[in-house]
């Protein structure tokens, strides 16, 4: 017989779960091992009951906790109880939503803000809420409520980063970030954490795009696109091997591939402009002249980064690795084309220079991908300069009329009165 948990206050019906309470009992300080077995005796204990009320259910767990005899646990675990369920936020559109402190921290890592700072920050915040009995609030207010939170804790240069991400989130321009760089510099891994951190659902990969290519023209009409990136120029109509040396040849070959993928890739960006959603486009072939196929009049905004791992041996370690992570990657193929490898690295680290595009060294990937995201605020900060009164709109007109912003949690008070 499956066990329902009833929630009266929040009229929801769920079913028990054992690894749910396993997880309030780690939360409250049980190991795993008496996590899992008391939640396992409460299971066993619901096996003929089909319906039991979230206070009972607390009960009888606090009876177990009791008889374990330890009383910190037992306080953490009733500590929740004193909590409000929820924290609901309202959004400009007049949806709610139950205050999320991930998504909270992410948001204050989008404007820049480290991870370990992000927690702590939202940690703050959160405790503030709901030390004061905040049941509601709107998005409005706690992000100003954030914003000052911000500006008193740590700098004012912070709180003006936040500031702008939360202006441009508001003004409803999409974000166009563009990812190259070489075989292992880490370009999915880097735009599947940026992606994450500042929620943007889509991303499209250079090797899908020439993948599809590939298979419209068969390697017989146009063996340049079927061939590596940095082995495409083997397969050159006219290679004139006496003429350039192996690094101009490998760069001409790369070239060639990427004015193939420019049509596809600018259709990507196009459909994101015209449907105003972010967009992350990464891959070997996100070329730096990319950005200058997309319209001039356009309102996007366009980031372009060129990844790079600036020592061989650290590199090679990363080509073994995909290796033993997906063996259909063939790393001994990319170990015996290193030198190629590292001679299109150059190349493109020189392209990026020239045209002005951000290298990013990727020794580490939480260092990387902060560096990304203070890419993109550094060209938030070119061209938005808005005041916290035109972000935050009344709400700071209302902390003006009834108190002061020079103590944050005092505003809370005053914004949730």
């Amino acid at each position: 017989m499956k066990t329902y948990v009833i929630n009266e206050m929040e009229e929801s019906r769920v079913p028990f779960l054992r690894g749910i309470l396993t997880r309030s009992l780690l939360d409250a300080g049980l190991s795993f091992e008496e996590a899992f077995e008391l939640a396992t005796v409460v299971r066993d204990e619901l096996s003929n009951i089909g319906e039991i009320s979230t206070e009972d259910l607390r009960t009888r767990v606090c009876g177990h906790l009791e008889r374990l005899g330890n009383q910190s646990v037992l306080e953490h675990y009733q500590a929740p109880a004193m909590t409000p369920a929820r924290i609901l936020v309202e959004s400009l559109s007049g949806t709610s939503s139950t205050f999320s402190r991930g998504r909270h921290r992410r948001y204050l890592q989008a404007s820049g803000l480290p991870l370990d700072k992000a927690e702590a920050t939202t940690g703050l915040i959160f405790d503030q809420l709901v030390a004061a009995g905040v049941e509601a609030i709107t998005t409005s207010q706690l992000g100003y409520l954030t914003y000052l939170c911000l500006q008193q804790e740590f700098s004012k240069k912070t709180a003006r980063k936040y500031l702008l991400w939360s202006d441009f989130e508001r003004s409803g321009r999409p974000l166009l970030l563009l990812i190259g760089g070489a075989v292992g510099s880490g370009k999915s891994s880097i735009a599947t954490e940026v992606a994450h951190q500042l929620e943007i659902v889509r991303t499209q990969s250079t090797d899908m795009l020439r993948e599809v290519m590939r298979m419209m023209l068969p390697e017989r009409l146009l063996p340049v696109l079927h061939a590596s990136s940095f082995d495409a120029w083997k397969s050159l109509p006219v290679q004139e091997e006496d003429s350039r040396d192996k690094d101009q040849l490998i760069a001409a070959g790369y070239k060639t591939q990427v004015d193939l993928l420019a049509v596809p890739c600018e259709a990507v960006l196009q459909r994101a402009i015209q449907e105003s959603v972010h967009i992350i486009l990464e891959g070997v072939h996100a070329h730096p002249d990319l950005v200058a196929r997309i319209p001039a009049d356009t309102d996007a905004i366009i980031v372009h980064v060129t990844l790079a791992v600036l020592r061989s041996k650290e590199l090679k370690s990363r080509l073994k690795g995909r290796g033993v992570q997906a063996p259909e990657r063939r790393a001994k193929r990319y170990l015996n084309k290193f030198d190629s490898i590292w001679s299109l690295q150059s190349f493109l680290l020189s392209e990026s220079d020239r045209l002005d595009t951000a290298i990013i060294t990727n020794d580490e990937k939480e260092h990387a991908v902060h560096q990304v995201i203070n890419t993109i605020n550094y060209e938030l900060a070119r061209q938005f300069d808005s005041t916290p009164e035109q972000v935050f709109g009344e709400v700071t007109d209302i902390v003006a009329q009834r108190g002061d912003a020079s103590d944050w949690r005092q505003t809370v008070a005053v914004l949730c009165d």
